[in-house]
């Protein structure tokens, strides 16, 4: 997907603000609010996008190769307003008023919800918040205590649900402090003993959904990986090209010897059509499985499994081509204020989500 020019600068040019002020900028923000990013698994009826699964890829992607802080955001508050198909009609009437209604929140099992008279008694913290400050919405989730004693479902498992906490509900912790996507601002928050009503609690699976769009039931587990796999790929790919452009210079300078200059380039020659060609293969599952969930209303289990097994080749296969290229960058990929470094620092932050090991 190619975005505007005028976007793509306006947006990149940003970056290392938002890295010193640890959020987007309000220029950022602006962007993202006037092209609806946060809202595009979101209906029309609500101000979204309504995009498809692979539309919204191609969009990740894209914006991750502008910058990786700007990708994970928009990807892990979209993934999250997304949520609007799971929760309860007259909830998302009130919630969605708000113009700039973004989710956010943690996938962790970091609370616990009493169940009281109506409703839920909500009490936690949880991490990795991402996009904190400008979150209306968090998601939560929680374990259910009942007089006491923890719930179970039928598999005899403690049960667990999410819920809804409106920003002006918690309280934040700027806590962030990491080597890359400092702008994603991904704080913990918090609550103690508040009293949520039944109708803000919500369960994420097919079966649960709201609303009929193929995208909320598609399953969420592979929803996120794959998600998360497209950051990964748009920000190795802007690693290349400045890789290259560092390449292209050294081609003009007699000081650096030619075999030197040969060798890095077939490096990245061969990174770049290794790489093209998993994400082809993985966007070839992403394709078939869209498809059959349109046409049959369900997707095959082993189909399933291949998109979680592509989703983490990719991103191996991403971080071990910007892994051998890294130590050809000279000082330009070790000095925090080229934006080289600023691609490694954020491409190798997220490689710690749990879902991409």
């Amino acid at each position: 997907m190619d975005l505007p020019k005028v976007i793509v600068d306006d947006l990149r040019r940003e970056a290392f603000q938002a890295e010193i002020l640890e959020k987007p900028t309000s220029k950022q923000l602006a962007i993202i609010y006037d092209n609806k990013w946060f809202k595009m698994f979101v209906p029309e009826k609500y101000g979204g996008l309504n995009l498809s699964l692979i539309e919204g890829l191609k969009l990740e992607e894209a914006l991750a190769e502008v910058d990786g802080s700007i990708g994970w955001t928009v990807t892990l508050c979209s993934g999250a307003t997304m949520f609007v198909g799971y929760i309860a009609p007259d909830v998302s009437d009130l919630l969605f008023q708000n113009e700039k209604v973004c989710f956010g929140g943690s996938g962790k099992v970091s609370g616990v919800a009493e169940v009281v008279d109506d409703g839920y008694r909500i009490t936690g913290i949880w991490k990795y918040a991402t996009g904190a400050p400008h979150n209306s919405v968090f998601t939560a989730n929680c374990q259910i205590i009942e007089n006491g004693k923890i719930v179970r479902g039928n598999d005899r498992m403690p049960l667990i649900k999410s819920f809804l906490l409106l920003n002006e509900e918690v309280v934040l912790h700027n806590d962030w402090q990491t080597m890359g996507l400092k702008a994603t601002a991904g704080w913990s928050f918090e609550v103690k003993d508040l009293l949520l009503d039944k109708n803000r609690c919500f369960q994420i699976d097919n079966r649960s959904a709201m609303l009929d769009n193929p995208i909320y039931q598609y399953p969420f587990l592979q929803f996120a990986e794959s998600t998360l796999a497209v950051n990964t790929l748009g920000m190795t790919k802007r690693f290349f090209t400045l890789f290259e452009q560092i390449i292209d210079y050294r081609d003009k300078e007699t000081e650096f010897p030619a075999f030197d200059r040969k060798k890095q380039r077939n490096l990245l020659t061969n990174a770049q059509k290794e790489l093209d060609n998993i994400s082809n293969q993985f966007y070839q599952c992403i394709y078939r499985s869209w498809n059959q969930l349109v046409a049959i209303g369900h997707i095959d289990k082993r189909l399933l499994g291949e998109i979680s097994r592509r989703s983490r080749q990719l991103v191996k296969n991403a971080r071990l081509h910007a892994n051998n290229l890294y130590p050809y960058g000279g000082m330009a990929a070790a000095t925090t204020n080229e934006e080289i470094n600023l691609v490694w620092r954020n491409l190798f932050t997220a490689s710690q989500h749990s879902l991409l090991l």
